[in-house]
């Protein structure tokens, strides 16, 4: 007999797998009746995988099996590309020829890169918005020729926070790829922006400034990129640079399932949810992370990043179960703000507030970034349903330590 409730959450991401999880741990605490109420997750992938260390040269720890974190709940699993979304329906078309009929929607789709439409961009551009693109970036970096002079040379395009950690983990991966055959691996990061790091703040980025000169990268702002081709990238001032390597780090987007709904979207591409996850306009849906504009207090919205994208996920999984049976939801509020950069070989930079106000750097900050990168972010990955369900609880984490 099918159940007679049914929530559908789409992305497996950091704000889908948390909804998932938060929704069945809700169920348990509402003492649900057996099989009342199906949860049922639909990805492109059949992982979890941690996106923000996508930049790292070691993935192996990246990608994690669905079955491991969703099956031990009881929550179903739908590998398939999202191609439609009927709110009105209340359907989710996906690319398995399936229409699926929801109670209850989560949209956790998350974000892409943005890519303009330049000359050889689509062809030749890598990036690391995804694990897929991330290891094909790295299978290009080893497939280098160490005899063509263009082979030593990347660049990053795209100043922030993502750019900043891919470039500064680069010119070793390079070093390390051309085997050290006499060959000075030179990275460039470009951007239109004056400055680079131009969000993080004028605490931060001195500290930014001189960890790129330490890792030895380039920087050229008041830049775009005009056109790019196998061995070179020419620049919007017309200055050509030769380069077998181009990483496009500029800019992301919302999902584009968000204009599904027919509603209102902010710059980023992203729906205006409630305090509640719910999205304004559209009976039954949820949504949560980068396709979500949260307010995190009275000023700020959330970013798209993991640190708004859990806790978006586990109160949106909360809420949509709560609502779905009647019982009380659960508003968010996040009091606090960090970013934590990761800085390559010359260490990280913590900052604290929307104003980005340095606390920790260097070696500290680094220690932090590797708990973060390697503990904190991550699900239970022992296959036990309690622990599973304890990790989402609709909590708010202390910022993590910075150390003294």
């Amino acid at each position: 007999m099918p159940p007679s409730n049914r929530v559908l959450v789409l992305g497996s991401g950091f704000a889908g797998l948390w909804a998932a999880l938060g929704a069945a741990r809700r169920l348990d605490e509402l003492n649900a009746a057996q099989g009342a109420v199906d949860i049922t997750v639909v990805s492109s992938q059949p992982y979890h995988d941690i996106r923000v260390r996508n930049y790292e040269a070691d993935l192996s720890p990246c990608r994690i099996p669905l079955q491991e974190l969703l099956d031990p709940a009881g929550i179903g699993r739908i590998t398939a590309d999202v191609t439609g979304i009927d709110a009105t329906a209340a359907t989710v078309t996906t690319s398995d020829g399936a229409t699926r009929g929801y109670d209850r929607l989560v949209l956790a789709v998350g974000s892409t890169v943005a890519k303009p439409n330049l000359p050889g961009l689509a062809d030749y551009a890598f990036d690391v918005d995804t694990y897929d693109g991330a290891m094909k970036l790295q299978l290009h970096i080893r497939s280098l020729d160490a005899t063509d002079p263009a082979s030593a040379t990347a660049v990053v395009v795209g100043a922030g926070l993502t750019g900043i950690e891919t470039a500064c983990e680069l010119p070793q991966m390079l070093a390390d790829a051309l085997g050290g055959a006499g060959v000075t691996p030179r990275v460039v990061l470009v951007d239109h922006n004056p400055l680079v790091g131009s969000d993080m703040g004028d605490s931060a980025r001195p500290v930014i400034e001189a960890a790129l000169a330490v890792n030895k990268v380039d920087t050229m702002t008041g830049e775009g990129v005009a056109k790019v081709d196998a061995r070179s990238v020419t620049l919007s001032s017309g200055e050509v640079i030769p380069a077998a390597t181009l990483v496009w780090c500029a800019g992301m987007r919302a999902n584009p399932l968000t204009a599904q709904f027919g509603l209102p979207l902010d710059r980023l591409g992203r729906l205006a949810v409630d305090d509640y996850l719910r999205v304004e306009g559209a009976e039954g849906v949820f949504a949560a992370g980068d396709v979500a504009a949260a307010r995190m207090d009275d000023e700020h919205l959330s970013v798209m990043s993991c640190q708004h994208g859990r806790p978006m996920g586990r109160y949106a999984g909360y809420n949509v179960v709560s609502d779905l049976l009647g019982a009380p939801m659960l508003s968010l509020r996040i009091p606090w703000y960090v970013t934590v950069l990761d800085l390559g070989p010359a260490g990280a930079v913590y900052t604290e507030g929307w104003d980005r106000k340095v606390v920790s750097r260097g070696d500290v900050a680094k220690a932090t970034k590797r708990v973060i990168n390697g503990e904190r972010i991550y699900p239970p990955l022992t296959g036990d349903r309690a622990a599973l369900l304890a990790a989402a609880a609709p909590n708010l984490q202390a910022p993590p330590a910075y150390g003294q």
